[in-house]
């Protein structure tokens, strides 16, 4: 059917088309149908919702999603009609039965979901069928490809490109910009783009965010990368792997992140980067993402998948059983982070970059086997680091005193503890969820900040815990969560006298 083509300047995340109820039913569409929309040689597919008084007959209102797909003038005529059935149900029926997808139709559901033709539901479905049964070698290999192929890829030309990327799941745990500016203060070409956070209190994107820009076009990013060795930016706004951005979205939803996704995603990002030399943090623990024997499963797949692609990747798997740092939510991370640059800060969260940077000087031949660390250290102690980073972060957009950008939240509360002893968990899940209910990571100020580790001593209403947030509401059901819940276990020491 061919329909005017009206642009009311209106954003939906997707392509959307609002037909008069007329017209939808002359075609043979009813609400969240899809429909092809042509216009010249140009094609998108829409979902359709339906109007009697914001589209008059003979006009198709269109998101600015479609506009920018097909470049059309206000007015104009286009071909609008019903999309036929994708096979996306049969497929996703498929796996939840536990058969393995082929390549094509694993390539079917990824070129789907970049394309917009799935819905939400849909893409939940097929997440969970993954959740539910995995995925063997190849499918996760068909899934990294296809990945990869339907997005950008990033044209350097250096000989070493490395990069290093943890599973995640670990409160606080921000070694990536420390990691990042020590190799690249020795010279290593290191282009990092991290994820926004799924399900812990803050991903890297967040925390960078907090102080400079981290959304970039390609070209501006080999900009950035020619000029200081590396970046740290969001990878949603290169492009480099769209459809793993849709599947990151609604796994947020979900609050789940299945491990075939969790691997394509970081080796397609990885490879659309042209990273060669890879290393892969893997914490594990008991409120880890993964416990030992998983981790040592993890690590199997993750250095079979690097072989198949031709790349040197190396996996580590690190102690996960509690938070890395002592800031959980974006600003407080970002102060961690600085605080170790500059040469104090959280001592775990420095010898732990040291380690993983150390790896990577051993991956890339620059330093001997287990002489990386040393390296590191040097690089960390004598400023190097520090200055890297600041000039990754100016090209990056900031401006002026990193430090004056990272003011605490409004509204705070300090919990102490209601006995002495000694900590001897502190749960990562609870405490993500902990800061998250106070408002991080879109509340950059929002967190929680932890004054004791594992281990550590502790003195009855000494200063266990401080709570940040915008919100006064907020606040207060983070408190509400942390006192139902027991985040930090504290436990006597029998030699104490009390």
């Amino acid at each position: 059917m061919k329909l005017k083509a009206i642009y009311r300047k209106w954003s939906a995340g997707r392509p959307i088309v609002i037909l008069n109820e007329k017209d939808a039913k002359k075609i043979g569409a009813e609400v969240n149908n899809r429909v092809v929309i042509k216009h010249k040689s140009k094609i998108i597919i829409a979902l359709v919702n339906t109007s009697r008084k914001i589209a008059k007959e003979g006009d198709a209102v269109l998101t600015t999603e479609v506009k920018e797909a097909l470049n059309f003038a206000d007015g104009q005529i286009i071909d609008v009609e019903l999309a036929k059935n994708p096979r996306i149900t049969q497929i996703i029926t498929k796996k939840l039965s536990g058969k393995e997808l082929s390549k094509s139709e694993i390539t079917k559901i990824i070129s789907e979901i970049v394309k917009n033709a799935l819905t939400e539901t849909e893409i939940a479905f097929f997440i969970s069928a993954v959740y539910k049964v995995g995925m063997s070698l190849n499918e996760t290999k068909w899934l990294t490809e296809a990945m990869l192929e339907t997005g950008k890829q990033l044209d350097i030309k250096r000989k070493i490109i490395a990069d290093k990327h943890c599973i995640g799941g670990i409160a606080g745990n921000r070694t990536t910009p420390i990691v990042v500016s020590i190799c690249a203060a020795e010279g290593i070409t290191i282009p990092k783009s991290s994820s926004r956070a799924i399900t812990s209190a803050a991903g890297t994107a967040d925390v960078m965010e907090s102080i400079c820009r981290v959304e970039f076009d390609a070209e501006e990013i080999k900009r950035i990368i020619l000029k200081t060795n590396a970046c740290l930016v969001w990878g949603g706004a290169l492009g480099f792997a769209p459809a793993d951005d849709k599947i990151i979205k609604v796994e947020k939803m979900i609050n789940i992140d299945p491990e075939p996704n969790l691997i394509a995603s970081i080796l397609a990002k990885k490879l659309a980067v042209r990273s060669n030399h890879v290393l892969i943090d893997i914490p594990y623990g008991t409120s880890a993402k993964v416990n030992k024997k998983g981790a040592e499963k993890l690590k199997k797949t993750f250095e079979k998948l690097g072989k198949m692609f031709k790349i040197k990747l190396k996996c580590v798997l690190t102690d996960g059983n509690q938070p890395i740092g002592n800031g959980i939510g974006p600003i407080l991370e970002m102060r961690d982070v600085i605080s170790v640059l500059k040469g104090d800060g959280p001592h775990d969260l420095r010898e732990k970059s040291i380690f993983l940077a150390g790896k990577i000087f051993e991956l890339c031949n620059i330093a001997e086997k287990n002489k990386g660390g040393i390296l590191a250290k040097e690089i960390l102690d004598s400023g190097k680091a520090f200055k890297k980073f600041e000039q990754i972060v100016k090209a990056q957009g900031a401006k002026g005193s990193l430090m004056d950008k990272l003011s605490y939240a409004k509204f705070y509360i300090n919990i102490n503890s209601k006995k002495s002893g000694i900590i001897k968990s502190i749960d990562n899940k609870k405490i993500n969820l902990l800061a998250r209910i106070a408002g991080s990571p879109d509340d950059k100020k929002a967190g929680v900040y932890l004054w004791k580790h594992a281990e550590n001593k502790i003195q009855t209403r000494e200063k266990i815990i401080t709570i940040y947030s915008q919100s006064k509401k907020r606040l207060e059901d983070a408190v509400s969560f942390y006192k139902e819940n027991e985040i930090i276990g504290v436990v006597r020491n029998p030699n104490q006298k009390v």
